[in-house]
């Protein structure tokens, strides 16, 4: 399908657009999977904050200059699908959507993740996949909080019931 040169610049800006405000970015190689695999993956990244686009490789580096993403480049090789994450409360779940997608979809190929400014590989999805969302991250945060004053309270429990029993 040809672009006329008006509807490439419309793709780029909306997509250096998403990409200013996204917080980490997936690369994937979506060679061999249907038309309804794709249909499912933008189903499940829309309820999940996530912005998922085909776009041709050229479009997209144009589209990625200037963002913090600009550093994916080199990972723009062949048929790309790229997923953003959209929410600040949940900085991994474009990479927790893609490895998800890829158990399912053997031919899903994840190529590079971007986090930060930052390139990593595509054996590194784990590592951003397990990244907290905000309540996590949170309920994590109290419960280191909260262990010392529990242990105290045991202690100071455990004490009184030796205390009665001398």
């Amino acid at each position: 399908m040809t672009l006329k040169l008006e509807d490439k610049k419309e793709i780029v800006a909306e997509v250096n657009k998403v990409a200013s405000g996204a917080f980490s970015a997936v690369v994937a190689d979506y060679r061999g999977l249907t038309v309804g695999q794709l249909t499912k993956l933008r189903t499940k990244a829309r309820d999940e904050g996530v912005y998922v686009r085909v776009i041709r490789n050229t479009l997209a580096r144009r589209a990625l200059e200037g963002t913090g993403f600009a550093c994916l480049h080199d990972a723009l090789v062949g048929p790309s699908i790229i997923g953003l994450s959209l929410s600040e409360n949940d900085m991994g779940a474009a990479a927790r959507l893609f490895k998800d997608f890829a158990k399912d979809n053997q031919k899903m190929e994840v190529k590079a993740l971007a986090l930060g400014g930052q390139l990593y590989a595509a054996s590194d999805i784990d590592v951003i996949a397990k990244l907290p969302n905000h309540k996590q991250a949170l309920s994590m945060l109290l419960s280191v909080i909260q262990a010392p004053l529990s242990k105290f309270g045991r202690l100071m429990t455990a004490l009184k019931e030796q205390k009665e029993a001398a």
